[in-house]
C-alpha cells in the first residue's frame, strides 16, 4: 500500500535490453501496476527494447538516463 511507483533501472552490459523488457512486459500482463512503471534502459539492443516498450501499449514511462527516471517518478506521484 505505501509504494507510489516502481522505477526500474538497468544497465544491460551482457545482458540484452530487448529481453529485459520482454520479461517487463510478461510482468505487467502478469502481475499488473496499480502505480507508475518508470523505466531507464541502457546496453546492448536498447533501441530495440525502447521500441518494443514505445508500442507495448501499456502505461509505462520511459527514461533516457537516471536523472530523467528519478524526475519522472516524482513527477508521477505529485500529480
Amino acid at each position: 500500500d505505501n509504494v507510489k511507483a516502481v522505477l526500474v533501472n538497468i544497465f544491460g552490459g551482457i545482458m540484452k535490453c530487448d529481453v529485459i523488457v520482454e520479461a517487463l512486459l510478461t510482468a505487467y500482463e502478469n502481475v499488473g501496476f496499480s502505480v507508475p512503471l518508470v523505466v531507464r534502459l541502457e546496453g546492448t539492443n536498447v533501441e530495440a527494447a525502447r521500441q518494443m516498450l514505445a508500442s507495448s501499449g501499456r502505461d509505462i514511462i520511459t527514461a533516457t538516463d537516471l536523472t530523467d527516471a528519478a524526475q519522472k517518478v516524482v513527477g508521477s506521484i505529485s500529480a
